[in-house]
């Protein structure tokens, strides 16, 4: 496992005008999607031997991919870099069409570690556009999810952005169209597009189900009951993970009188804790325990050793990891065949 970056200099236990604690966020980190994907990979180095090639970062954390870097992954942006023959995993995020036919094409072994509920959207885009509707996609242009789900019906997607797009918006035929969403978009924000949407065009349908996962769900609810009681949230989790930027929106927006994003404890600035009493933590969904446990034990070190968990669901769920890894070299069912929630 790569180093985690220590911090520069020890957090000082400053007096404040109460006692300190820490209001844990519970769920945070890992979900089931997320966690199968990184076994797949560390499957199929264990198969298959380095490198294998990962299209784009397996999930968006970048101690997740420094980690697996180190195993033998080699990460690239797109198919044609990868040589020909080569084993190659579809991240988490899911890819296009285009995208399975670049890699087929190239005789690349591909290995899909979309997550189930990501290809659940890819599976309605492709109903709705046999049957002739148009799909509103709510979702950030550019993230390479948005960019697998419109890439399976793109003559009949247009993305919408949030809620600053509606207005923006042009269909052939209003009474035709039909909502779909990224999968780890703030719920609040979510709603409210749609809202503005079916103001706009008011026989827009809905998906079957939610599109946004459970685990976003969980772990924005989770920040919700946090942040009213929180002077400091903390957020564990990288700059280019959507539902990690959106914990911390959701925390400010929901009371926490400030809130910031770190990939390393390291990142935490003394300057935060300045009269801070209460401080909230959590992290997103493709997040590892282990740097939750480094933010604590720092926390700890500034006197904030007192840490109240705030446990809003419980997590079980479990997807089995893509065909090509539930058996071993020798034909025989391997025992990670499941992926679920790890501590670490």
């Amino acid at each position: 496992m790569p180093r985690i970056p220590g911090a520069s200099s020890r957090l000082q236990d400053n007096p404040v005008a109460g006692p300190k604690r820490v209001l844990l966020a519970a769920p945070r980190g890992y979900c089931a999607g997320v966690d199968r994907a990184v076994i797949a990979v560390e499957k199929a180095l264990n198969l298959y031997g380095a490198p294998v090639y990962v299209r784009k970062q397996i999930v968006h954390n970048v101690h997740v991919v420094s980690e697996l870097e180190a195993q033998g992954a080699i990460f690239v942006d797109e198919v044609d870099e990868v040589p020909e023959g080569s084993h190659i995993v579809f991240s988490a995020h899911g890819v296009s069409p285009a995208v399975v036919n670049a890699a087929a094409d190239r005789h690349l072994q591909a290995i899909d570690a979309t997550c189930p509920l990501v290809t659940k959207v890819h599976r309605e885009a492709v109903r709705f556009a046999r049957a002739d509707q148009e799909i509103l996609l709510i979702g950030h242009e550019g993230h390479e999810e948005v960019e697998g789900t419109a890439g399976h019906a793109p003559e009949r997607t247009t993305i919408v952005n949030g809620p600053e797009d509606v207005d923006k918006i042009t269909v052939k035929d209003p009474d035709n169209v039909v909502w779909l969403s990224q999968t780890t978009l703030s719920v609040d924000e979510t709603m409210e597009t749609v809202r503005l949407l079916r103001e706009r065009f008011p026989n827009l349908k809905n998906p079957p189900s939610d599109d946004i996962c459970y685990a976003t769900q969980n772990r924005q609810v989770a920040i919700k009951k946090v942040a009213v009681g929180a002077d400091l949230v903390i957020v564990v989790g990288s700059a280019n993970s959507s539902n990690s930027v959106r914990l911390v929106e959701v925390a400010l927006e929901y009371g926490a009188k400030a809130a910031y994003r770190v990939d390393y404890s390291s990142e935490i600035k003394q300057e935060w804790l300045d009269g801070v009493q209460t401080v909230g933590v959590t992290s997103g969904a493709s997040v590892p325990e282990v740097l939750v446990d480094e933010v604590l034990r720092d926390l700890a070190g500034a006197g904030y050793g007192d840490v109240q968990e705030v446990k809003t669901a419980e997590e079980d769920l479990m997807f089995s990891l893509p065909k090509e890894l539930r058996k071993d070299l020798e034909g025989n069912r391997d025992e990670r065949a499941l992926g679920g929630r790890r501590s670490s």
